[in-house]
């Protein structure tokens, strides 16, 4: 469960101004010198016993004068703007039409919803209710939601008439359809709703991007986790009072749910997002339309824009831009430079432990390393450990809590001056003839050269070697001797035994729902192979 204990930490003491907030302060100097746990939670209503995520993220900035807490881009071409006041009621009416149903603190509540007022209302109206929150993702098909359902038992389902009708009837859960009907009917509802919920009480029900066949267990997270989560808005987004911040990504998952949604509004920060499906020239026109100064998205997605060659239709004012979720390939890294005039920054973490290591957005004295995740968030212990259990050079990244290592699962390396480098899941290092390769390095090769889209690399049983790199390539069009080129390509940039052996041709490379690149599909095909 991400419940924040480190951030109790008393070596972490107060040391701002009078006065001040951890919000003023912008610069690495400034983060290293005045963090501290109580900082983060000075920045809140709530206390240590008593908090609630909707009163945070809604309600408080509902007081005084409206203004925008969400901008929508719809895959249609189409948006909208929801205004804090009109968030805090829809909330409201949905938290007293839960108590009319007889939900009570505790239950699940699951919610199958594209952004929009209806997904937002549910999400926050539950929260204040003191039922949990369980966001699930648009595209889960039958089987996948079915899974979930089992796992976490709601007591309903929020969704569309569409989905409705695909998932079919539920054992234990009631579907209810959140239609232009159901919306009129919550206006029976009060505007007003006192939330009475304690700080460890549960909030909400994640699930990370597994398969259905490999359904991994919800992530917990308590109220308290917005606290937690404010680390990775100063520090891994930048995001300060002022912005106009957008993360595409959809808030099923861990990034647009945390990053995009609960931490900027949790500081009072208008955000956005895209509903429906994705379109890079759509983003690229919601970017410029709604003034953007501050964009977080997947890896994916900036290679997207960079792909769609409609980059120069639009202006931009974006002054503070972060990815997480994979890395970026040095290609992309130089174009979002070139067009946006600011630097990519890096944002590492897991929906376990939050954001553990940053490039500070934002922060003018800090000299980012194109390619690294960054150093370390304050109040967070971060080190590569080796096979023996002890600090290292390279190994896994692993963060400090409750008194011990905990493992990300990915394989990384600390240089001599604390950045930390990303070395691919640990599951996806392939060793060849007694070499170790990273993926994430030839993948990056393969994407420099003109013909190739998209690439994924995976190690491949081979008699003499052990394993052999096999790559999986998108491009526009296949001639003969494209696949030797590639090979080519890529040895002369790396080394004589850093390239794919095996080439093959794809029309599209599997993702996860997050839209990482999912090789685990691809070294299960092998395998059935």
């Amino acid at each position: 469960m991400w419940d924040g204990a480190g951030f109790d930490n008393p070596a972490w003491r107060p040391s701002m101004t009078a006065m001040s907030k951890l919000t003023d302060f912008t610069s690495y100097a400034d983060a290293q010198r005045h963090f501290s746990g109580a900082g983060l939670w000075a920045l809140f209503d709530g206390d240590r016993e008593r908090l609630n995520i909707a009163h945070e993220c809604v309600d408080r900035w509902a007081a005084g004068p409206d203004r925008t807490a969400v901008r929508i881009a719809y895959g249609d071409g189409t948006t909208e703007e929801i205004g804090f006041h009109q968030l805090s009621a829809w909330s409201s009416r949905f938290a007293h039409w839960l108590r009319r149903r007889g939900i009570e603190p505790g239950d699940r509540v699951a919610i199958m919803l594209e952004p929009s007022l209806p997904f937002y209302a549910a999400l926050f109206g539950a929260m204040k209710a003191g039922a949990v929150a369980v966001p699930l993702f648009t595209l889960f098909g039958p089987d996948g939601v079915r899974l979930r359902v089992d796992d976490c038992s709601p007591r309903l389902l929020l969704t569309n008439a569409e989905k409705s009708a695909s998932t079919g009837p539920l054992d234990r859960t009631e579907t209810v359809v959140t239609d232009d009907a159901f919306m009129a009917g919550l206006r029976d509802f009060s505007e007003r709703f006192a939330v009475e919920t304690r700080a460890d009480d549960m909030a909400m029900y994640q699930y990370t991007s597994g398969t259905t066949r490999d359904l991994p267990a919800a992530i917990k997270h308590t109220h308290r986790a917005v606290v937690v989560v404010a680390n990775a808005a100063l520090y891994g987004t930048g995001v300060r009072p002022g912005d106009r911040f957008f993360c595409p990504s959809s808030p099923a998952w861990g990034h647009g749910l945390w990053h995009g949604t609960l931490a900027p509004l949790g500081l009072g920060v208008e955000t956005g997002t895209f509903s429906g499906r994705f379109d890079p020239v759509l983003l690229l026109k919601a970017i410029s339309g709604f003034g953007i100064t501050n964009l977080s998205a997947a890896a994916t997605h900036y290679r997207m824009m960079k792909n769609s060659g409609a980059v120069e239709r639009y202006t931009y004012a974006i002054r503070k831009m972060s990815f997480t979720g994979e890395p970026v390939d040095s290609d992309t890294l130089a174009w979002t430079d070139a067009v946006f005039g600011t630097r990519l920054c890096s944002m590492y973490g897991t929906t376990e432990v939050g954001v553990i290591l940053a490039d500070y957005p934002g922060a003018e004295d800090f000299p980012g390393r194109p390619g690294s995740l960054g150093k370390p968030v304050p109040g967070v212990k971060v080190a590569v450990i080796g096979p023996d259990g002890t600090e290292s050079g390279t190994g896994e990244i692993k963060v400090w809590r409750h008194n011990a290592w905990f493992p990300t699962k990915d394989r990384g390396r600390v240089d001599a001056d604390g950045y930390f480098w990303h070395g691919g899941r640990a599951d996806d290092a392939i060793i060849s003839a007694g070499w170790t390769i990273g993926a994430t390095e030839v993948e990056d090769a393969l994407l420099k050269h003109p013909a190739v889209r998209e690439a994924a690399v995976i190690g491949v049983p081979d008699a003499l070697r052990g394993q052999v790199i096999k790559a999986f390539i998108v491009v526009d069009r296949v001639h003969d001797g494209l696949a030797e080129d590639i090979q080519s390509f890529v040895r002369a940039r790396l080394s004589q035994h850093e390239y794919p052996r095996i080439v093959q041709f794809m029309d599209e490379l599997p993702k996860t729902p997050a839209g990482k690149v999912n090789r685990k599909t691809l070294r299960d095909r092998e395998a059935a192979l």
